[in-house]
């Protein structure tokens, strides 16, 4: 099987607005990919059609072939799902969260346990069993749902936003836990607006108020990237002045705050014109590589803007 989780032409409505608009890709077995954009996007409406929590206006979901409307029992055995609000039982310790887990699922005892030492072995959250869920540090209580969610061995695993919400040190042992689950085969799709998450991703595909913008590669998508990249370096000029003079430059498609600078992606046949504006004000341009998030606020710019 080469593809793990399909998604075809979902569609989402809410009364008048249309948070997934026709979204269309596919995560393969062993495969991390990241679906990526800012709150609002309409990723975790996504994830909750792919898991079968909301039933799609339009569109199929299919897992390892079988479609998630007329197969749903079947489907739901072969995917793990953590959502990104609390799914755990606060006041049930991690033995009794994964025991009851692991009954919803049909395992036997012996199944349960087994699971639970390899489980928490990997997580790193042996030691800690009866501690109540709701005294669990945020990294903790992620990788517990994250045990919970692969109880029953799925195929594919999705997550919204994962690391919401956790330190730096569990954040770095969640990405670990991830590589480790795609390296033994399994197909993982999670949600994130970080783009520096997004980069650690095989794939990605970039979405804003519920359409795909672009798929790829991470380091494929920044290559191919048209435009220019600049550090304003504004002399006597305060920011917040520079982001006005600015604001109606056609030729900026984005810019961000760079210390007491900004960063701007500027569209690739307007360089020119824009170093022109900026030295008549005083200001030094400085070149700098195009990174993921340069991609994806020029990527918005230009849907916004109608070109291509």
């Amino acid at each position: 099987m080469s593809v793990a989780l399909e998604s075809r032409g979902l569609v989402r409505r809410f009364g008048a607005n249309t948070a997934v608009d026709g979204l269309s890709f596919e995560v393969r077995p062993g495969e991390l990919y990241g679906l990526v954009g800012p709150d609002g996007a309409g990723k975790t409406t996504t994830l909750r059609m792919l898991v079968g929590v909301l039933v799609a206006d339009a569109g199929q979901v299919l897992v390892m072939g079988r479609r998630g409307d007329t197969n749903a029992a079947e489907v739901r055995e072969m995917v793990g799902y953590m959502p990104q609000q609390a799914s755990l039982y606060g006041d049930l310790s991690i033995d009794e969260n994964i025991r009851f887990f692991g009954r919803l699922f049909g395992l036997s005892k012996h199944e349960i346990a087994v699971r639970r030492d390899e489980l928490l072995a990997i997580t790193q959250l042996s030691r800690f069993g009866d501690r109540r869920a709701d005294a669990l540090s945020g990294g903790m209580y992620k990788k517990l749902a994250l045990s919970c969610a692969l109880l029953h061995r799925p195929r594919v695993l999705l997550l919204d936003e994962p690391s919401n919400g956790v330190d730096p040190v569990s954040r770095r042992e969640l990405w670990d836990l991830l590589y480790r689950f795609v390296e033994d085969g399994m197909a993982v799709l999670l949600t994130t607006p970080y783009m520096d998450e997004a980069a650690r991703c095989h794939r990605v595909g970039l979405i804003d108020r519920g359409r795909l913008l672009a798929e790829g590669a991470p380091d494929a998508l920044v290559k191919a990237f048209p435009h220019t990249i600049r550090i304003a370096h504004l002399g006597a000029h305060g920011r917040r002045d520079a982001e006005g003079r600015i604001a109606d430059r056609p030729e900026v498609l984005s810019s961000s705050p760079h210390g007491a600078d900004l960063r701007l992606v500027i569209r690739h046949d307007g360089v020119g014109a824009f170093e022109d504006f900026a030295r008549s004000l005083g200001w030094s341009l400085e070149s700098a590589r195009a990174d993921f998030e340069d991609v994806y606020l020029g990527l918005l710019a230009t849907r916004a803007g109608g070109a291509n």
